[in-house]
């Protein structure tokens, strides 16, 4: 018997891979993700001005954490003003004199950051019995131009007569309606006794309050206030200097109602550091205290 004949083994035809024809596009397996709409949609996120402001509020007020953290909550540090300043008090003013040189008062009156702005401020005009502040004239017409409400002050000196004192200060200065009271700032004994120095005060007080028709305001530091005014002066309201502390150190019955607070302060249109003030009461209370 023949043997069987073997079937032929047939070799599988290689497979010839063709590259696609010029402009035919390659087809991707599965589902296509159309990108479009989501680029479209972020960047009318990233153009929105809304987006910034979160972005913004969000940066400043956990800037504001980590810098005001360990103070007290009475306290905020703004950056601007590169003081901390208490939050209890809505009035804010500063007090100028010769030292802080030309002020653009512009630049003061538009100066704020988060609703504290400058609304008074309380000018040198005079001290002793012949010196006069060569910056006060420019000031004192300068400053109301931009919405800020003034006081003048004059430095007093007990060992001087205070009824002359008080004739110097009224020669330069003239008080009108809608302006701050005006200040005596008396800081030191000048070497005479305190009953000398409270004489002379009285006189200068006296003169002043009877040709302006209201009382004058008393500034001094809480030191002197307490060794030699306290007790004494009490129906005049006082503007009392007590530096980087959280609270006015004062019986509650005490008639302050300005207390400065720093001598550190930066405000835009005035080269020198110069001095912030907080005003007790609201805004009624502080339309009440002035001249009428």
């Amino acid at each position: 018997m023949p043997p069987r004949k073997q079937p032929a083994i047939v070799k599988p035809r290689a497979t010839v891979k063709r590259k696609p024809s010029a402009g035919t596009k390659k087809k991707r397996p599965g589902n296509t993700f159309n990108w479009y709409p989501y680029a479209i949609g972020l960047a009318l996120i990233l153009l929105s001005p809304f987006y910034y402001g979160y972005v913004v509020k969000f940066f400043s007020s956990t800037w504001r954490w980590i810098w005001d953290g360990g103070k007290p909550a009475t306290y905020r540090t703004y950056k601007s003003f590169d003081i901390d300043i208490p939050v209890a008090y809505k009035i804010h003013g500063i007090d100028v004199s010769y030292a802080q040189g030309n002020i653009n008062w512009q630049q003061v009156s538009t100066m704020e950051e988060d609703s504290v702005r400058i609304r008074f401020a309380f000018i040198k005009a005079t001290e002793g019995l012949l010196t006069a502040d060569p910056y006060f004239k420019r000031n004192w017409r300068e400053a109301p131009k931009f919405g800020i409400v003034c006081g003048a002050y004059h430095y007093f000196h007990p060992k001087k007569n205070g009824l002359w004192q008080a004739r110097f200060f009224l020669q330069n200065v003239k008080p009108e309606s809608g302006d701050l009271p005006p200040v005596v700032d008396i800081e030191v004994t000048d070497g005479v006794s305190p009953e000398k120095m409270r004489k002379e005060l009285t006189a200068f007080i006296n003169h002043v309050q009877k040709k302006t028709h209201v009382k004058p305001v008393i500034y001094t530091n809480i030191s002197f206030y307490k060794e030699y005014l306290a007790g004494y002066f009490d129906e005049y309201p006082l503007w009392i200097a007590h530096y980087y502390k959280h609270e006015l150190n004062l019986p509650e019955e005490t008639n302050w109602w300005f207390w400065q607070h720093s001598d550190r302060a930066y405000v835009n249109g005035i080269a020198h550091e110069v001095d912030f003030n907080a005003f007790k009461g609201d805004s009624l209370q502080f339309k009440q205290l002035l001249i009428p």
